[in-house]
């Protein structure tokens, strides 16, 4: 299409032979060299992003994390609930509130942990203790023993747009073909108001029923298919390597098992603004 324009090009040179071009064809022509223009463009795009890509993903691996809960007698020990990353100094984490365990499912004999991947490539137990929890944006702030993990770089508050390409990473079937870090592609295709519902009807209270009537926050929708697995996992603007969400919810068509056999390839992720308000608490 692009190498089509040459001949208009060359009329337009040679318009002094011409009588005065039409207002349609020119209409065309200058349509034509936006498209060619926009291609250009987004040609260049999916190349730096091909550039880009495999790099963010190696940096990015020591930052990722498995959240679960680890019961020495039990069987298995692990228990997978979901993905949480590196997100502030002093080894703060982040991941979904929703991916905690209960109380009830954790004592003496349980307790919540995460796994991070040594420089040996292997996965290692840590202990973690809740610092902070927003249940209202599905949230929590962890904190990570042991030696100090690479954080991931935040974006700045509204750096997402609409529009920018992103990628996710995280386990979404869990283990079960070994945890391996997946990454998804996509873009940012929407930013709208949410209001998250709450867990059960049992916890609903006067304040929680006059937030969701006052309003709600922006929230990111992506047009990638993530699974309960990723829930808790970083979501990077590809252009600039940093942080721009977390991966919080996944739009099913029917039952939650038809998120796995008939996703709908529509995603929901909380701004990081959200994740910076739950870090500053803590400073």
């Amino acid at each position: 299409m692009c190498n089509g324009l040459g001949n208009g090009a060359n009329s337009l040179r040679f318009g002094a032979r011409m009588t005065v071009l039409r207002p349609a064809l020119l209409a065309i022509c200058l349509a034509a060299s936006a498209l060619c223009a926009n291609e250009a463009r987004a040609q260049s795009s999916r190349e730096h992003a091909g550039q880009v890509l495999p790099m963010l993903i190696q940096q990015a691996k020591a930052s990722i994390l498995m959240v679960g809960t680890y019961g020495e007698t039990d069987s298995p020990r692990f228990l997978f609930r979901g993905t949480g990353f590196l997100a502030g100094s002093n080894n703060l984490a982040v991941t979904n509130a929703h991916v905690l365990p209960d109380v009830a499912d954790i004592g003496s004999s349980r307790r919540l942990v995460v796994q991070a991947m040594g420089k040996d490539g292997k996965w290692a137990l840590r202990e973690v203790a809740v610092l902070q929890v927003d249940r209202e944006r599905d949230l929590a702030l962890l904190k990570v023993a042991g030696e100090v993990l690479p954080a991931l770089t935040l974006a700045a508050d509204g750096e997402a747009q609409e529009g920018i390409s992103i990628a996710f990473m995280g386990f979404p079937i869990g283990g079960a073909l070994g945890f391996s870090l997946v990454t998804h592609r996509g873009i940012v295709s929407s930013i709208a108001p949410i209001a998250l519902p709450q867990p059960g009807a049992q916890v609903l209270s006067e304040k929680s029923i006059r937030k969701l009537r006052e309003g709600s926050f922006d929230i990111l929708q992506l047009d990638a298919t993530a699974y309960p697995g990723n829930s808790g996992g970083p979501v990077f603007d590809i252009g600039t390597g940093r942080v721009v969400g977390v991966i919080n919810m996944v739009l099913i068509k029917g039952s939650r098992e038809s998120a796995l056999s008939h996703p709908s390839g529509i995603s929901y992720a909380i701004p990081v603004e959200s994740v910076r308000r739950l870090i500053s608490m803590e400073k």
